[in-house]
This record gives structure tokens, sequence and C-alpha cells, in this order.
């Protein structure tokens, strides 16, 4: 009786001293949980809520299939654990006092990660890593992978779907991401790339990967299918929706038709892996039928979700919790410094007239402006009645740069007008008073169509030409002043006919000399 009873209070301790850790982590997480709400509200990540209760489900499921775990004494080898609960705990406050709530979710894989070799010791934890490696899909990507793989995966879309219209008979001019049909035209944007998709059913090849019985390399081919076929896949729906669109009007462009026609090719899409999943068993030697293949038992994960009770205390599971206690107290009591409020001026006072150039201000289109998340931005052409073509300014200014999109680099989205990059890269131009400053130089061509552009990355006074480096410097400041506000300056003139790229560079320098001494005003403070 006395050793049932002192079994019995370990496993209360052992109860007790997990809930601590998870209560305790809880301030350090805080940011990473509510950016993971956030976008779980947008169309690319609104699967997310249903990772974790996944990734529950796989955890309890190998669970049932290992009748010693958890382990009947104190877990062993937990030093493991210990270190992945330290480093998670140490990107979490790395993440939260820099202003980077992504950095914090990331930090929240680890620390799960963590806890379960923690809680199970590193011999048996160590069988859990498809469970917590799953959580990996609940995460949204780097702002800036996610905008390079949302334009390339809209170039590509955009030209296989062309393909299509094209075979169907229908004559059609792709010009960048925009499918011209004449009468209709159609913008294949960043909610047609196919992230929407991509991620989704990425962790659904990853889920059905694990339940599939199968070898090895079978398991693999249908994870790796997902990319593959998600491209192609949306590559049909925008297709099909240019040859609807051309035969009964733009109505399959838009509203209810679009949103339907999506999901009809996502459920294609789950039926292609299962329709996979069945040939691949006519390769095996037991060739099971679809329902034996792919295991979705679910029998006695009450019991094992009971178990987890059952958890004796540790030294490492104490230790666990008495690090998330100081890390959040730490994280309650520091006071980070609070960034000055910018002292620039609002593009909307810029002025008309710079030198002898005289300028024309556009609003950009609303999708466009919802896209660009900006905090204050700037669009207009400047005329010299002594130059022989404008000069384009724009702007956009961000008072944080730690959320939402952040800035695009034009790198990234010039290809999405059809413009080909010729040459990019680096160079020192004259500045203010003749001081060296680094700008990034393009040349981009469309058709006969020629442009000289250059940009740059105004952040807190200083030009960067990197974006990686702008992001580095968002943390940086972050930590030491608390300002993560920033600006892209970006200038476009055309080479006019008979022109060179030197005339026409030319110009764009003589009104980058009269705008430099001004621009501070608006970007820089």
């Amino acid at each position: 009786m006395g050793g049932v009873s002192v079994s019995s209070g370990r496993s209360m301790l052992g109860s007790a001293l997990l809930g601590l850790a998870i209560v305790a982590a809880i301030p350090v997480f805080a940011p990473g949980m509510a950016e993971l709400g956030r976008v779980w509200l947008t169309p690319e990540y609104s699967h997310g809520p249903l990772i974790p209760v996944v990734s529950a489900y796989l955890l309890l499921r190998e669970m049932s299939r290992d009748s010693t775990s958890p382990p009947p004494g104190v877990p062993r080898r937990t030093w493991p654990g210990g270190l992945l609960v330290l480093l998670s705990l140490a990107v979490g406050l790395f993440g939260t006092l820099a202003g980077i709530p992504d950095i914090v979710a990331y930090g929240l894989i680890l620390w799960v990660g963590g806890m379960v070799l923690t809680g199970f010791g590193w011999d048996r934890g160590k069988r859990h890593w498809a469970p917590v490696l799953h959580l990996v899909f609940m995460l949204p990507l780097p702002q800036m992978l996610y905008w390079q793989m949302s334009i390339f995966l809209q170039l590509i879309s955009s030209e296989i779907g062309v393909a299509l219209i094209r075979l169907a008979g229908i004559p059609v001019y792709l010009d960048g991401n925009v499918i011209d049909l004449g009468v209709y035209k159609l913008q294949v944007a960043e909610a047609c790339s196919g992230l929407r998709y991509l991620f989704p059913i990425l962790s659904f090849s990853y889920l059905f990967a694990i339940l599939y019985r199968g070898p090895m390399w079978q398991k693999a081919v249908l994870l790796l299918l997902a990319a593959p076929l998600t491209v192609v896949m949306n590559s049909i729906r925008i297709g099909v929706i240019g040859i609807l669109v051309d035969r009964y009007g733009i109505a399959h462009a838009e509203g209810f038709l679009h949103v339907f026609e999506g999901w009809v090719i996502f459920g294609l899409c789950i039926a292609i892996l299962f329709a996979t999943a069945a040939v691949l068993q006519r390769m095996t030697a037991d060739r099971l039928p679809l329902s034996e293949a792919i295991d979705m038992d679910v029998t006695g994960l009450g019991q094992q979700l009971a178990r987890v009770r059952s958890l004796r205390a540790g030294g490492a599971m104490a230790a666990t919790g008495a690090l998330a206690v100081a890390a959040s107290v730490f994280v309650l009591t520091f006071a980070p410094p609070v960034a000055q409020p910018s002292a620039r001026n609002s593009f909307g006072v810029f002025p008309a007239q710079v030198g002898a150039w005289t300028g024309r201000f556009s609003p950009l289109d609303p999708e466009t402006v919802a896209v660009l998340q900006a905090s204050d931005y700037i669009l207009g052409d400047f005329f010299d009645p002594a130059e022989a073509a404008p000069v384009n300014l724009f702007s956009a200014w961000y008072a944080d740069q730690s959320v939402g999109s952040g800035i695009h680099s034009p790198e990234v989205c010039l290809p999405v007008g059809g413009w080909e990059v010729v040459s990019i890269g680096p160079v020192e131009v004259a500045g203010v008073d003749g001081v060296p400053v680094p700008v990034n130089r393009a040349v981009i061509q469309k058709g006969l169509d020629r442009m000289i552009v250059h940009y740059w990355f105004a952040q807190r006074g200083t030009r960067m030409t990197s974006a990686f480096a702008v992001k580095l410097s968002v943390i940086r400041d972050g930590l030491a002043t608390g300002r993560r506000d920033g600006a892209l300056v970006r200038l476009t003139t055309p080479v006019m006919p008979g022109e060179s790229d030197a005339e026409a560079e030319a110009r764009l320098l003589r009104f980058a000399g009269q705008v430099n001494p001004i621009l501070p005003d608006y970007v820089d403070r």
C-alpha cells in the first residue's frame, strides 16, 4: 500500500510540474501564439488551427503502440529535452524582446519538442518526432520566402494556365501575371498563386505519409507529390477559369464561382493522393485495400490521454518549470526600449515641385494597397520640360516592419508585371554634396520597352541595398531603440527610342540630385 501511495504521489507531482511548466511558459510564447491566431485568419493559413489537433492525435496514436509509454519509472536521459527547452525559451525571449512574433512562434515548436523529450526521456521521446515536426505546418513562412514563393507560383501557374487556354483554341496573351483574353483581362494575383492549397495539402500529404502502410520510398512519394500536384492543379484551375470567362463571362472569375472552383481543385488534389496510394499498394507484396492501407485507427486514444497524467516527477521536469518561471518573470518585468514617435512628414504634403520637376501623383489600386500594407506611400511621375521623359517616384513607409507583410523588394515584384530583369545589382552613385551613396540598379525590359530602376531601403537614417540586411537591422534596432520603421524608395525612368541606357540613367540621376535632399524628411527620421 505504501508503494502505491508513493507511486501515486509521484504521478501527481509529475502532473503538477508539467502543468507548471506549461502555464509558466505562456508569457514567453504569448506573442507567437497571438501571431499564429492572426495568420490563421488568412486564407493561406486557415488550416492552422487543425494542425495541433492532428499532432495530438498522432502523438496519442504512437503512444497506443508503445505499451510502456509513458515509462513506468522516472524518465531517463532527460538532459537533451532540458537543453532543447532552454534553447526554445532563449528563442522565445529573443523574438519577444526584438518584437518579431514569428521568431517566438518558431521557438514554440522547439519548446514542444523539448517537453516531449523531457516528459518521456530520450529513448522514448525521440520516437515521437513525427507529431512534433507536423506542427511546423501551422507556422507562417518568413515574409521574404513567402513572397518569393508566391511570385514564382503565380508566374508558373500563369504559364501553364495560358497553355491550357490555347489548347482550347482561344487566342490569349500573357503579360507577366495578366492573362489577356481580349474582351477580359484576368490577373493571376497573390490569391491565385496556389499557396492557399499548397500549405494545407503539404500538411495533408505529411499526415498521409505517416498513416500509410507501405515502404519508406512510397511514403516519400506521397509526401513529395504535394508541391507539383498543387502547382499543376492550380494551373488547371486558372486555365478552366479562363475558358469559362471567354465563353460565359467574367462572373466565373469572381465571387462564389471563383471560390467554388478553388474548393473543387482542392478536393481533386486530395482524391489524387488517395488514388496514388491505391496504385502504390499494387506495387507491394501485401496489396492491402485502401481502407487498410491508410491506418486511421482511433481506438484507445482516450486511455493514452489519461496515461499522460501518470508521468513521474523528475529533476528535469522541475528544472523545466523553473526555467519557464524565470523566463516569464524576465518578460513580465523587463521594460523594452520605447521608440520615439517618428518625426517624418506625411507623403500627403510631399511637394509637387522639386526643382524644375513637376509631379503628378496617382493612387494605387485597392488590391495593390491591400498587398502592400504600407503605413504611408507616394506614387508620382515628375516631368521637366528640358527632359525627354519623366521619372517615376515610388516610396512606401512602414511604421513597424516586424509585423504584417513588410517591405516588398522590387527584385521580387517586378517580374509579376511581365518585366524581364536584364541586370540588377548594387552600385554607388553621387548623393547629396557628391558623397557616394549605395543603390540597387536594375535594367528591366518588356518587349521593346526598357527602363532604368534605382531603389534602396531607407532604414532609420541609413541606406541599405540588401533586403536581408534590412531584416537584421530591424531586429537589432528593435532591441536597442524600439524602432522598427523604414521605407523603400524607387526611382524609374524609361529608355526612350534612340536613347541609350546611360542617357536615361543620367536623367534619373539628375532628378535624384533634386529629390535626395528632401527625402529624409519623409522616410529617414
